[in-house]
């Protein structure tokens, strides 16, 4: 059999795979080398150093500067593409015809580039970005940010029909698919690829309640603020909260209270550990968007999932949690599952339904299909 190279462009060092997007690149290049491709990675770099586990699986990996600044704001384009332009990752592209894979419309200012045209190339949409960004702007609350993330939608928007070039996108959620799909020709969802290989949930009880992410974004600060004064406020239960960047009311919040606990810059397997030991896992997420990786760690990983209706929306995986969008209908839910082992049919259900649809192995070969 002819080997096979897929030249793929990551809009960050995906290693070590602990936040959203990476987790998906990641091990989309992992499942990808176990097939045999020989992965060809491009990675933008603006402060994750280099990885060697990336070039112990993939044949070739290559790191360019992101062109941050203040200057970048004023172009026409959007900050998160034009500070990725890079020369030098196009000419290396020209080197050979093999098919091109970019991550997210962030990745895509080479997407139409014309010495570029007749190559197969493939766009990985990781969200509808200008509707993540519009969410965000909402949730922001400094207005240098506010207005950053309102002109960065805007951007996003006029920039999308460039996803006209691609010969496939690849859609994220089923949601994303019917989106892309009324205004692109050749869509198809491919879920998003992801740590577990089964679902393998611990026996027995756990203590506590679990809430995790990078809570720098806004979205996640605003998600945190909620648990601690709306749903742990009172609640018999502690709530243990981890991720980076907590904000200072944040910080205050958790302070005055008597049942949650802040745990700031932990690494990614400890992380993990925190998913499994929890009772509960607690996502509330106020941005329908995209999918959220951490929902499923949760899944394969971890005993209880409660969520609110954005996080599950438009994923499918809505029977596979205990969705509220009332904190006191959450707050009883999660004081319900504190007694309950997670065991039985609907554990049978959450393995036959996530390792059946987010089979890496399985959606590496889908792409490999379109190739």
């Amino acid at each position: 059999m002819a080997e096979r190279h897929l030249h793929i462009v990551s809009f960050d060092v995906p290693s070590p795979p602990s936040y959203g997007g990476v987790i998906d690149v990641f091990f989309k290049v992992k499942a990808l080398a176990e097939l045999g491709v020989k992965v060809h990675l491009h990675c933008f770099q603006y402060g994750r150093p280099r990885a060697k586990d990336l070039e112990r699986m993939c044949a070739s990996v290559h790191y360019y500067p992101r062109r941050t600044g203040k200057l970048q704001l004023l172009s026409t384009l959007p900050y998160v593409v034009v500070s990725r332009r890079s020369e030098a990752l196009v000419e290396r592209l020209l080197q050979d015809d093999h098919p091109i894979l970019f991550e997210g419309l962030h990745c895509c200012h080479a997407l139409g580039d014309p010495r570029l045209h007749g190559r197969v190339r493939l766009v990985r949409a990781h969200n509808v970005e200008h509707d993540y960004y519009g969410a965000l702007a909402k949730a922001a609350t400094s207005t240098f940010r506010r207005t950053y993330f309102i002109n960065e939608a805007h951007k996003l928007q006029r920039f999308e029909p460039v996803l006209a070039e691609a010969d496939h996108i690849l859609a994220i959620s089923p949601k994303d698919e019917a989106y892309f799909g009324s205004h692109f020709h050749r869509v198809v969802h491919i879920p998003a690829f992801h740590a577990g290989d089964r679902v393998e949930v611990p026996d027995g009880l756990g203590s506590f309640a679990f809430y995790h992410g990078a809570l720098g974004v806004p979205e996640n600060d605003q998600a945190a603020l909620f648990l601690v004064r709306k749903v742990f406020q009172g609640l018999p239960v502690k709530l243990v909260i981890a991720g980076s960047d907590a904000s200072n009311e944040l910080r205050r919040a958790v302070a005055r209270s008597t049942n949650v606990e802040l745990r700031e810059d932990i690494g990614t397997e400890e992380i993990h550990r925190l998913v499994r030991e929890a009772q509960v896992n607690v996502l509330p997420t106020f941005q329908a968007t995209g999918i959220k990786l951490k929902l499923l760690l949760c899944l394969f990983t971890g005993r209880h999932v409660v969520c609110n209706t954005p996080m599950v929306q438009g994923t499918g995986l809505e029977g596979l949690c205990h969705v509220h969008d009332d904190p006191e209908a959450m707050r009883t839910s999660i004081l319900a599952c504190m007694g309950r082992p997670a065991n039985g049919q609907s554990l049978e259900q959450r393995a036959a339904v996530l390792e059946e649809r987010f089979s890496n192995r399985r959606n590496a070969e889908r792409i490999l299909e379109l190739l």
